[in-house]
């Protein structure tokens, strides 16, 4: 089967709003949207009910794809799009629906004032065990939302795309991640920014007391470590400008603060395949949950 760009797809704003990016995303890539809608069959009980019967809750399922891509059709005339309804559990048909997917898009709902997001828990069961580059998606999210504003200052999809950021760890840099960061901005025409946090070593402590600063020397080799991981990349993509921001914090931090003017925001999380627990990794899960702009959580191992 010819791989796609798959959307969960619930009927909610999120998902209507991971729908739309999908298909965006589809016209960069010039690959076809599969709208994939999960249900969960009627109980016996209330299947019996004459006001919620099973033919009823079809029904009403079976119209969320539907008008969801007749929506896409419309707005995306370019783009394939279509419709895919499965039964059972929603991370087990999600995480199956993979196989065969570019990539999974999905919604994640904002949370009040400046709280962040919320993803749930099929969400995050479905990020922490999927090998598909996941990309989630806050609902309201628009193309305008993406691209930097027009001379009037007015937020327009007319004008460039805001810049791609890539979370980069120097000490482990994997080309997997890497690589989907640079063919994002390539895609668009966009700056990509690679933000690197580091925390002082250890010894930084002892020093001070020994009458000795290194903190500038610190931030040197910090500066120069990712400048060295970048460079076979810059030969790499010529064509994608690149931007370093080697900075002392949290590296969570540093990419939350960056998403308020990113496009896209790309993270790692690193592969573990212990059938225990929901493993996504302390940068990626709070980039997820806090980041503005959409995540892409990029599997490598």
């Amino acid at each position: 089967m010819a791989r796609t760009i798959t959307v969960g797809l619930d009927g909610s704003p999120e998902s209507r709003a991971a729908a739309e990016w999908a298909a965006r995303e589809a016209a960069l890539r010039q690959m076809p949207v599969r709208l994939l809608h999960v249900w969960q069959p009627v109980p016996e009980p209330m299947a019996q009910a004459p006001l919620l019967g099973a033919e009823t809750h079809q029904h009403w399922t079976e119209r969320i794809p539907r008008e969801a891509a007749e929506g896409l059709r419309l707005r995306h005339p370019g783009v394939e799009v279509t419709t895919e309804q499965r039964a059972g559990t929603p991370a087990e048909a999600l995480l199956d629906a993979t196989r065969d997917a570019e990539l999974l898009v999905l919604g994640s709902r904002a949370l009040s004032g400046l709280a962040g997001f919320l993803i749930g828990s099929v969400g995050q069961s479905v990020v922490a065990r999927t090998e598909v580059p996941v990309i989630l998606v806050r609902a309201g999210e628009q193309a305008a939302d993406e691209h930097v504003k027009d001379p009037a200052g007015i937020p327009s999809a007319a004008t460039g795309f805001r810049p791609v950021v890539l979370g980069l760890d120097t000490d482990s840099p994997d080309e997997t991640v890497i690589t989907f960061a640079f063919e994002e901005a390539r895609r668009r025409e966009a700056t990509l920014t690679v933000v690197q946090g580091w925390n002082l070593p250890p010894y930084y402590v002892y020093s001070l007391a020994a009458g000795v600063d290194p903190r500038e020397d610190i931030v040197r080799e910090q500066a120069a470590a990712l400048t060295e991981a970048l460079l076979p990349w810059r030969e790499k993509y010529p064509d994608v400008e690149v931007t370093e921001a080697s900075r002392l914090g949290s590296p969570a931090g540093h990419l939350v603060d960056a998403s308020h003017d990113a496009s896209l925001v790309v993270v790692g999380r690193r592969i573990r395949r212990s059938p225990f627990g929901v493993h996504i990794g302390a940068v990626a899960h709070a980039v997820m949950h806090h980041a503005t702009a959409p995540v892409a959580v990029v599997a490598h191992d």
